[in-house]
């Protein structure tokens, strides 16, 4: 078992460019203090620096960083594209590991949607059209309907206000400090 009955997981997934990192900063930022940020791309690309591959070091290294975080009384937010074949079984392991409050959500972004919010990002000039297409899944769904869906429709306000009152982050107040 890990984490608390009173601390909360936030799993957050979707393609490229679905909002993801988005969503996790401004819960972060309105609860406060005491929030963990597990992102895959972090762990992946800048800490490890491997490609996402089936098997590849980050899967665990991932679930380990979520569970250590959780067993120090931190809630904790894991966001990255988590493509379900590859990261489910860690995902799974740890949901059910997990003592408290345990959220999943998918974000649901039409490629054409995928291409222009890419285009507005910092690295949009670092890969493009080809490699979005190569790595968008659409609806790539963890087994046994253990997400909610959210679609592109949903703005960044509704889907953070949402994500939080559904996690129970909402009715806490963190020291506000970033």
């Amino acid at each position: 078992m890990t984490g608390t009955p009173d601390t909360r997981l936030i799993v957050l997934r979707g393609n490229s460019a679905s909002g993801k990192s988005s969503v996790a900063q401004e819960i972060r930022s309105r609860h406060g203090r005491g929030i963990a940020l597990v992102a895959q791309d972090n762990l992946r690309r800048v800490i490890l620096r491997e490609r996402d591959t089936p098997g590849a070091a980050n899967i665990g290294l991932i679930g380990s960083v979520a569970r250590y975080s959780l067993d120090h009384g931190y809630h904790v937010i894991v966001e990255g594209i988590l493509y379900a074949d590859r990261y489910g079984p860690m995902l799974d392991a740890l949901t059910r590991a997990h003592r408290g409050s345990t959220r999943l959500y998918y974000l649901d972004v039409p490629f054409e949607e995928t291409l222009r919010r890419h285009a507005t990002k910092p690295e949009a000039d670092a890969f493009g059209e080809p490699e979005l297409r190569e790595w968008y899944r659409p609806l790539d769904l963890l087994p046994g309907g253990m997400e909610s869906v959210i679609p592109a429709e949903h703005s960044l306000d509704a889907t953070v206000g949402r994500i939080m009152r559904e996690s129970g982050l909402g009715t806490e107040s963190g020291d506000g400090a970033v």
